[in-house]
């Protein structure tokens, strides 16, 4: 097992992208403490993944509830091996709407929220990390970060800002054997908030639902989406040792809609 005697955080554990991830991560032998802004979402996912899995509520913009939890997890084994940042906001008032039309609030919004979360949970994470000399921190963004489509509002300058602190903080603490490794998946149909987001967009674009995405699925290589299961085992091989020469770098599960 890849992840074998591994202890790892996810944030935002109750979703889609997280709790795919922690299953993936308890598959391969991590233990993996669940965290969640709602206690019921996460203890589901828990009580799904078994004995290797425990649940709390914490809110991940808020710093004394992220330190208070990471103290707990220390406390119990000692150490965090890996701290995964799946966090999400709803996208229903950010996407969809010109950028000339957008408020300024709104186009804020995702920025404010996903740089703030990412920085106190990588933060955190690093100061043990460098303590322990090891650990991997993994972000999640998605394709507005490196290509311009319309109507995204503030999500596309929020992912590229994650990209580029994940790529700061591994130019920072690699030398302490730390690695910071983000991926960038593409609509994952399965993962339920993109049928929200699809949905937005064919709104604004005058279309149906269904003729989006497959606009958006004739441009991938494969001519289809990669799925959360898939997003999940990339993930937990890049948090394992075997990805040992990976920092610093974005992982592209696009299947070709990106060029790198």
């Amino acid at each position: 097992m890849q992840l074998k005697d591994k202890y790892a955080i996810v944030y935002g554990g109750a979703g889609a992208v997280g709790s795919a991830v922690a299953r993936a991560f308890a598959r391969e032998g991590a233990t993996v403490f669940l965290a969640g802004r709602t206690l019921a979402g996460v203890e589901a996912v828990a009580r799904d993944i078994g004995g290797t899995a425990e649940a709390a509520e914490v809110d991940a913009l808020n710093e004394r509830a992220i330190e208070k939890h990471s103290k707990s997890i220390i406390d119990k084994v000692g150490r965090i091996d890996i701290s995964f940042n799946a966090v999400g906001i709803p996208n229903t008032k950010l996407q969809g709407v010109a950028l000339s039309d957008l408020d300024v609030e709104q186009f804020s919004l995702p920025i404010a929220t996903y740089t703030k979360s990412y920085f106190l949970t990588s933060r955190l994470a690093a100061r043990q990390m460098i303590q322990q000399k090891s650990g991997v921190i993994m972000t999640v963004t998605s394709s507005p970060s490196r290509a311009g489509i319309p109507m995204m509002g503030g999500v596309g300058p929020a992912m590229s800002a994650v990209e580029g602190l994940t790529r700061g903080l591994s130019a920072e603490l690699a030398p302490h054997g730390v690695r910071v490794v983000g991926l960038r998946p593409l609509g994952m149909p399965d993962s339920g908030t993109i049928e929200e987001v699809y949905g937005l967009h064919a709104k604004a674009w005058g279309i149906t639902r269904e003729q989006f995405a497959g606009i958006i699925t004739s441009r991938t290589h494969a001519k289809r989406l990669p799925s959360l299961t898939e997003m999940a085992n990339v993930a937990a091989f890049a948090a394992s040792d075997e990805a040992s020469a990976m920092t610093g770098t974005i992982i592209n599960l696009s299947l070709g809609n990106l060029d790198d």
